[in-house]
């Protein structure tokens, strides 16, 4: 089912506050401080507000009419989401630099200078806007690129050596909608094939819209091949789109969906257990759904090897409770945007990569697409391979 129409218009009213507010001290910063005269001021304030307009205008315009056009202005408003983000961080910096000069001035009990605080205001404005330009340019290319394939050897205490280098594809994070369409995924499917794995996993937000809206352009996951099948675990973007729609969506797809629940991968003696559970945040949307580790891991046999797919990073510390062998996670982008990531990291424990939290590995992906603005600085997305070794 499409998203209720007040969550829309909460969020929409959500970004459209940030977004008046975030551009008014913009302009404070680069119209008012710095003194710009004709023709530059009234230039550079149109900009600041068609660009505070633009955002939530794309949004609104992006839920009544999917077209090209309507995609393009969706593009068009990011992009400008995530140069507005740059500018605002080199402002930001600039400030506390601006800071210190005063500080110092006062310190030297130096008179004010009118003149020398101009030229500070106008220089360190136009060096954030040159930061945010050149910050966004490269942050839009790295986005735009092929995701990178990441191998990663996990070794595994409990793995039966009969499956040693055993091969996990993990797409997470794809963040199909108004910016990444049916190319993109028909192209992800065809690399995952050519990778020949034992086992696909995907591990959140794949979505960002409707069953209605995005079914068709997610059909190319219906061809990945592998040789234990491909399984799913809910993301909170599938929660603001729909869940029991693409619930559903995905089982007709011939995907495994797995909701606070175990299978076996092998056969006879040489098997490990799967464990998937529902994203974090789940319960608080009701209707049965929630994060509940110990219904997936009840009656398991503790001396399999098992792998966990949970969204959030934030399930570490249940995993390594319940004896889970490795987690796999998405969620986090690894920050997306630097330097974001140092803020992402105190509401998970873990951002991107391999780590081990007491007995227990997870890893984080940093995602195979993105969300929001079509930049990555410092993030690059991924698809990731992951490989299990049998411990010695």
């Amino acid at each position: 089912m499409p998203r209720p129409l007040p969550m829309i218009l909460i969020f929409i009213a959500i970004i459209a506050l940030v977004a008046s507010g975030s551009h008014y001290f913009l302009w404070t910063r680069l119209v008012r401080a710095t003194s710009l005269e004709a023709p530059w001021r009234g230039l550079v304030t149109a900009v600041l507000v068609a660009g505070a307009l633009l955002l939530p205008a794309s949004l609104i315009v992006h839920q009544l009419v999917d077209a090209p056009w309507s995609r393009a202005l969706s593009f068009v408003g990011y992009v400008w989401m995530g140069l507005a983000f740059f500018l605002l961080f080199g402002l930001a910096a600039a400030d506390l630099f601006h800071l210190g000069d005063r500080l110092f001035a006062s310190f030297r009990s130096l008179a004010p200078d009118p003149d020398r605080r101009l030229f500070l205001a106008r220089a360190l404005g136009g060096s954030a806007a040159a930061f945010s330009a050149i910050a966004g340019t490269v942050a839009l290319r790295s986005a735009l690129q092929e995701a990178k394939l990441v191998d990663v050897v996990v070794p595994l205490q409990q793995l039966p050596k009969s499956m040693h280098g055993l091969t996990i594809i993990q797409i997470s994070d794809v963040h199909v909608g108004p910016t990444i369409r049916r190319d993109v995924v028909d192209a992800l499917v065809d690399r995952v094939n050519a990778l020949h794995p034992d086992l696909v996993v995907l591990t959140g937000d794949l979505v960002d819209g409707s069953v209605a809206a995005l079914g068709s352009e997610m059909t190319g996951f219906k061809r990945l091949k592998s040789r234990y099948g491909t399984f799913f675990v809910t993301g909170n973007h599938e929660y603001y789109s729909g869940v029991d729609d693409w619930l559903a969506w995905w089982r007709q797809q011939g995907v495994t969906v797995l909701r606070n629940e175990r299978v076996t991968i092998g056969s006879g003696a040489d098997v490990i257990d799967l464990a998937g559970v529902d994203d974090w945040q789940a319960a608080r949307f009701g209707r049965g759904h929630g994060h509940d580790l110990p219904k997936a891991m009840a009656n398991r046999d503790p001396n399999r090897a098992v792998i966990l797919l949970a969204h959030q990073p934030k399930s570490i510390v249940e995993a390594a409770e319940h004896g889970v062998s490795l987690q796999l996670s998405g969620h986090t982008h690894g920050g997306q945007l630097w330097p974001f990531s140092f803020l992402v990291g105190l509401q998970q424990p873990y951002v991107a990569g391999l780590a081990l939290h007491k007995d227990t590995w997870i890893y984080v992906s940093r995602g195979t697409g993105y969300w929001g603005p079509p930049m990555r600085l410092g993030a690059p997305s991924e698809l990731t391979r992951i490989v299990l070794h049998a411990a010695a």
